[in-house]
């Protein structure tokens, strides 16, 4: 067993490095969990609500994931130069996550895709810069 087992481990957001990275997969997730919480508030179902609820909190989850990704793999040091706010932004941006996961306010949702936006402007920023 031991001729077969990893002496290195490698940890990238897919199983091949390819580079591909947008904040957009982290704004639809957030999308999704705004609109859920909207949903929720329309609804007085309690099957349906149950549903929405659990629902909304793997989005929320995916959000954190896919913004984790960007802040640790996309962004480097020279960003971090430019854009002194990028970390504070990805810390709040996490913390919006978990604001919105344990919540049923839809003012939540939109705090998070606020914070999104910023994230995606600098993205694109750094992109065009890259070209």
């Amino acid at each position: 067993m031991r001729l077969f087992a990893s002496r290195v481990t490698a940890h990238a957001h897919c199983d091949l490095p390819c580079g591909v990275y947008d904040p957009a997969q982290a704004r639809i997730e957030a999308e999704s969990v705004k609109a859920t919480q909207e949903k929720y508030q329309a609804n007085e179902d309690p099957v349906f609500r149950a549903r929405a609820i659990v629902i909304k909190e793997e989005r929320a989850e995916l959000v954190k994931h896919h913004l984790s990704v960007l802040h640790t793999d996309y962004f480097k040091a020279p960003h971090f130069e430019k854009y002194p706010q990028l970390h504070e932004l990805f810390n709040n941006a996490g913390k919006a996550a978990s604001a919105a996961k344990a919540s049923t306010d839809p003012a939540s949702g939109q705090a998070l895709l606020d914070l999104i936006a910023e994230i995606d402007s600098i993205f694109w920023e750094t992109k065009k810069a890259a070209a």
